[in-house]
């Protein structure tokens, strides 16, 4: 079902679902959700049947393994295939030797990150005009 982004396709499909979840439905503009991380960043994919239904992001960066841009589409929402990607994604990042990982969570998801181990740092802040809570976690 989820799988690292290897091909162009992959990759397209990708940014569908983030145009759909971010542009389209959030309102968030073009210019802001595609950025220069995007061809050094590691894409994750998700899908049923060929069907591209979530995307995520990862970015190494010093000890940290920043999770973004995580994306499931509406109509396949609240059948967990969100927490299934939240786990993928911080596998992967395990995988390649990272324990300490953070995020820009979109505020009125605090909980849902938090069932995963996320805590929040700071204070509420806005990016792409969304409220957003800086989230960590640390594993020894």
């Amino acid at each position: 079902m989820f799988r690292i982004v290897k091909t162009l396709d992959e990759l397209m499909k990708v940014f569908i679902v983030r145009g759909i979840v971010f542009i389209d439905e959030q309102e968030v503009p073009y210019s802001i959700e595609m950025d220069e991380h995007e061809y050094s960043a590691l894409h994750i994919l998700g899908e049923i049947e060929n069907e591209p239904i979530a995307a995520g992001r990862l970015r190494f960066m010093n000890d940290w393994a920043k999770l973004e841009r995580i994306a499931v589409r509406k109509e396949y929402r609240n059948r967990g295939y969100g927490h299934q990607l939240v786990d993928y994604m911080l596998s992967v990042a395990r995988t390649r030797g990272y324990h300490k990982f953070r995020m820009h969570a979109q505020a009125h998801l605090r909980d849902y990150y938090g069932k995963h181990g996320f805590k929040v740092v700071g204070d509420l802040f806005k990016e792409a005009d969304i409220d957003h809570y800086l989230m960590v976690m640390e594993e020894n």
